[in-house]
Order: C-alpha cells, then structure tokens, then sequence
C-alpha cells in the first residue's frame, strides 16, 4: 500500500465506495452514534487495534456516544493515500458490530 497523495479522481471514487464517509478540511471524516458510552469506548479499542496493525493513525475522538474519526497521511503531507481508504474500509467493516446506529 502506497503513501503516494491520490488525485482528486481517485479521491472521489473511494469516498463513493465509503457511504457515511466525506471530506473535510483534506481529511477523510465519519462520525459513529453507537447506542451508549461503553459501546462507543469498545469501537475505540477495536479501531485502535486497527490502527497499530496498519501502522496508520487517525485522529479519534471519543463523544458520549459517538466516535469520529478523520484521517490523512502525515508522511505525505497531509494528503490523503490508499492508507487513508484501507483505514476507513476496515474501520467500516468493525462498526456494525458494535452496534453502530
């Protein structure tokens, strides 16, 4: 997976795959409501646990009840790379488990 910034093609064509999933301030961004506290703490571990695996760290903040993420690629200046879209993927993938509303 590469760190190369991706064109403003290839941007929209991921984020068309990420529904839930936008742009904002150069950063991919999404939002979580999850159902209480503890199920929104328990998606943070999980997608910390992501995040060492991958080697690529968002910005993750922790609400009452919500989790929001934004991403970009600090090696390649802030742009966004196939290792923003990986994160997010998975991310979308440990969600629905944690009964993401």
């Amino acid at each position: 997976m590469t760190s190369e910034p991706l064109s403003q093609k290839e941007i929209e064509d991921r984020l068309a795959e990420l529904p839930g999933w936008s742009l904002g301030g150069g950063k991919l961004t999404r939002s979580y409501r999850l159902g209480s506290h503890f199920a929104a703490a328990g998606l943070v571990v999980h997608i910390a646990r992501t995040q060492d695996e991958l080697d690529h760290h968002s910005d993750l903040t922790l609400g009452y009840n919500t989790v929001t993420l934004a991403v970009h690629t600090h090696s390649a200046g802030g742009a966004l790379t196939d290792r923003d879209f990986e994160l997010a993927r998975r991310v979308e993938e440990l969600a629905p488990a944690h009964g993401v509303q």
